[in-house]
């Protein structure tokens, strides 16, 4: 009954005429970055962070949640006309959705990745509100030691997940927590890494720092690879997949979905990972796997529906543990403390409309993008044929803008402008910023949970050893790392990232 009133609780939320507005204008926009390739969700969410200040903290999250798995299904529309994903994860869509497009047959595999998405949207919706509560549960019982042991574990986690080199990404967590240190100490009051400038006295502003990185830098990195775009057809038409399709797509969604909702979980994984183990999952236990790269339809099912999954269950931690698995969920949590609510297990029981009005929404977001995605084909098609030249000094007015009205500062402006110099160095250095932007994120709350299991053990750094769960979660971070630092892993890693 409890489950029952939580989510009757999270649906009347949700289904105020303001949330389904802002859930609206997620999705709708969530749909639309995806088609535009270049612009992903981190970038979006980055620079509409300003305009959620004055929004209360439900609609705020609601609309920022409905760009992140909007953004997935927009992907795939580009993915399958124009054989240039939008996204990350779309990339495996592209393989046989655009073999489908060239055969005349765009319009199935398009209504397939609508119809999976939305199936996989609803089964981890429901996996969330049946498994978040219990996990926040547990995280009630963490001390500070279990939860700087356990944020360790994260970004470890997001080190061994990140695409390209180990050792960039245990580059970028240092920076990250360099860059966390900034500003003035807590305890002594002393300023830290400052400088003299006075205006850092409160640290980076982590509007400026996710939008210089994620925002200016994007654009930079797309100006200099904008991709010439060929539409195969600007009309589409049977989007009703046949009786055969059923059959063959049936089996693909609830493995995608099952997978999905596992790896979405994971620090690091997300969307990505799913897709890409779905299909290979299906081209292993297909009788004809020659079929797939030609045109198979479960090429597209499969991924469209792990993808969107893994989507919706990387909330899970976000939501119970305060812990982002990857970029979006840290900019999440950013969300969360521009509007004063510290994350963690403690927003189910002192912030209960916002925690199940979020995960109502996103059964409501899913049917929207249904509904969206389909009729509403003709639209997405003649966006894709704007080329970003013409979309880029918006962007960057826009981001602008948004910045100068945090703190009426033009220092964030200029902060802003230097960060995505940064942003688009570390892209040509090939060094993902994601795992930056996770410790930068983590790294002030696990100075605060390291300052307290010091006090509270006296100065004893054993505790973390003694206390049973801190132990086993730094003994499985230990092993993460001496794992992917093996030669025969590192390979391997490599050579999976370099497929993707």
């Amino acid at each position: 009954m409890d489950m029952l009133s939580n989510l009757w609780l999270g649906l009347t939320v949700a289904s105020t005429l303001t949330n389904l507005g802002y859930c609206l204008l997620g999705v709708f926009l969530g749909t639309a970055i995806g088609v535009l390739p270049g612009l992903g969700p981190v970038a979006t969410i980055a620079m509409l962070l300003p305009l959620t200040f004055g929004l209360p903290p439900e609609s705020a999250l609601i609309m920022l949640a409905g760009i992140y798995y909007g953004a997935q299904y927009g992907g795939s529309t580009t993915a399958i006309l124009v054989n240039l994903p939008g996204e990350p994860s779309s990339v495996v869509t592209a393989l046989d959705g655009h073999q489908l497009a060239r055969q005349g047959q765009a319009g199935r595999a398009l209504s397939t990745a609508a119809i999976g998405s939305f199936i996989a949207g609803t089964a981890s919706t429901i996996l969330i509100a049946l498994f978040a509560p219990a996990l926040a549960e547990v995280a009630l019982q963490f001390g500070p030691a279990e939860y700087f042991a356990l944020m360790v574990l994260g970004l470890v986690a997001s080190v061994v997940m990140a695409s390209g080199s180990l050792l960039h990404a245990l580059g970028m967590i240092l920076v990250g927590l360099l860059l966390g240190m900034v500003g003035t100490d807590v305890n002594s009051a002393v300023p830290r890494y400052t400088f003299g400038v006075p205006m850092l006295a409160d640290g980076i502003n982590f509007v400026v720092l996710a939008m210089g990185i994620f925002g200016l830098g994007e654009i930079a990195a797309n100006l200099e690879n904008e991709a010439e775009r060929t539409l195969l057809t600007r009309k589409v038409t049977n989007l009703m997949p046949t009786r055969d399709d059923w059959k063959r797509i049936v089996g693909p969604i609830a493995r995608g979905t099952a997978l999905g909702s596992v790896l979405g979980i994971l620090p690091g994984g997300g969307a990505a990972l799913a897709s890409f183990g779905s299909y290979s999952l299906e081209k292993r236990l297909s009788n004809e796997p020659e079929r797939f790269g030609k045109g198979a339809i479960e090429g597209v099912a499969g991924p469209e529906s792990a993808n969107n999954a893994g989507a919706q269950t990387s909330f899970i931690p976000m939501l119970t543990l305060g812990l982002p698995s990857n970029s979006v969920m840290a900019l999440m949590i950013g969300a969360m403390l521009i509007q004063g609510i510290q994350p963690g297990p403690s927003v189910m029981t002192e912030q209960p409309t916002l925690f199940w009005g979020l995960i109502a929404s996103m059964w409501i977001g899913n049917l929207m993008l249904l509904v969206l995605n389909l009729p509403m084909i003709g639209l997405w098609v003649r966006m894709i044929a704007i080329p970003y030249h013409f979309l880029f000094p918006s962007i960057i007015a826009l981001c602008a803008i948004g910045v100068f009205s945090v703190n009426n500062s033009i220092f964030d402006v200029y902060a802003m402008a230097l960060f995505g110099v940064v942003g688009y160095l570390f892209r040509k250095l090939d060094a993902e910023p994601a795992p930056m932007l996770l410790a930068f994120i983590l790294g002030p709350m696990m100075e605060e949970f390291l300052r307290r299991t010091l006090l509270f053990s006296k100065g004893d750094p054993s505790v973390f050893l003694t206390r049973p769960l801190s132990a086993v979660l730094l003994a499985i971070a230990a092993i993460l790392l001496l794992l992917v630092a093996l030669p025969a892993v590192r390979r391997k890693r490599e050579e999976a990232f370099q497929e993707e």
